[in-house]
């Protein structure tokens, strides 16, 4: 299958390049880790030197993908990540079209004389980077990497390491659900070429779906129980998770993965919020099902964007006045789609 276009612009890039720095988005997902371990660990066969970093840390049930801590943080080693930064002749931004969604890692980037690559799946990019691969009609950046690796494996003729194949299996499951979202005929193929490859699905998903810890299992059921509402009237639910509810559960970094579909079970609800409350602004994930786009609305009223049933976004106001501000956002923004 060969669905992407100017892979040898890419080889030309690499080829030139004897280091290379790989960059995911703030509050890495399986999707971002994924697909920056995966990169890293095929373009590693190539005898270039990789590095991989974001800008905060990733969540504990994706520790296995990155067993020898090799993913720097900027949170934790701003200096080091700004010397590969400086000392890149190549990066490649994966999994996030701006370098609002770096934070201030993004300023490092743009500053870097290195050439930039942007490797996404998200609607839309920023005019920084050099060669574009944006893909927004595929399930996932693991999926749009694996496509490109496959290319270059052509070219190479390098086989995908076992960690690799893992790595973008992995990234490719948690981004749509489990094959629930944005699923193509090519995620399919994808997932069963890797399998073929040697991937084991089932443990993937033991070491996904089983690797949280007793508080996080806590924290939703809380979420589900007492703090999830339901507004009839639009269809929709909201969940607000503060900063006291994360010191009550032992809030770690990615403990709320995967909440904001949880309410989409529910037989009348099409759109899904999470609200999450931090010392600089409240971060806003939504979902949605059948033609409602959460896109549209994430552009809007919350300062974001993403995909027509997947985006997030975030809100500058207290966490007390978050659930009047849904309300009255989707109440203006249904009546003007009408």
């Amino acid at each position: 299958m060969n669905i992407i276009e100017n892979l040898s612009l890419l080889a030309d890039a690499i080829n030139k390049s004897e280091s290379i720095l790989l960059v995911g988005h703030i509050n890495p997902d399986g999707d971002s880790i994924g697909s920056l371990t995966g990169m890293k660990g095929y373009l590693s066969t190539l005898g270039k030197s990789v590095c991989a970093a974001v800008p905060n840390n990733y969540p504990q049930f994706l520790e296995f993908l990155d067993p020898e801590k090799e993913i720097l943080m900027y949170s934790e080693t701003p200096d080091k990540v700004r010397e590969k930064a400086d000392s890149s002749h190549l990066i490649i931004c994966m999994d996030f079209n701006s370098l609002k969604r770096i934070d201030n890692l993004g300023e490092v980037i743009g500053n870097s004389k290195a050439r930039k690559i942007l490797v996404d799946h998200h609607p839309g990019h920023d005019n920084i980077f050099d060669i574009v691969y944006s893909y927004p009609q595929l399930s996932s950046t693991c999926e749009l990497a694996y496509w490109i690796i496959k290319g270059l494996m052509q070219i190479y003729g390098n086989a995908l390491p076992h960690n690799s194949a893992v790595a973008l299996y992995t990234g490719m499951m948690t981004d749509t659900n489990n094959f629930t979202n944005s699923v193509l005929p090519s995620t399919f193929m994808m997932a069963g070429e890797l399998m073929e490859a040697g991937v084991d699905k089932e443990w993937v998903q033991k070491m996904v779906f089983g690797g949280y810890s007793e508080s996080r299992m806590r924290l939703m059921g809380h979420m589900l129980s007492t703090n999830m509402k339901i507004l009839p009237q639009f269809n929709a639910a909201i969940m607000i998770l503060t900063k006291e509810m994360k010191e009550k559960f032992n809030f770690e970094d990615g403990d709320s993965e995967g909440f904001v579909n949880l309410a989409l079970n529910i037989r009348s609800v099409r759109i899904s919020a999470l609200f999450t409350e931090s010392d600089d602004f409240i971060r806003v994930s939504l979902r949605s099902k059948d033609d409602f786009s959460v896109n549209r609305l994430s552009r809007a009223h919350f300062n974001g964007g993403g995909h027509e049933r997947a985006a997030g976004g975030r809100l500058f106001i207290p966490v007390e006045e978050v659930e009047e501000y849904f309300s009255k956002s989707l109440e203006e923004f249904m009546e003007k789609e009408k």
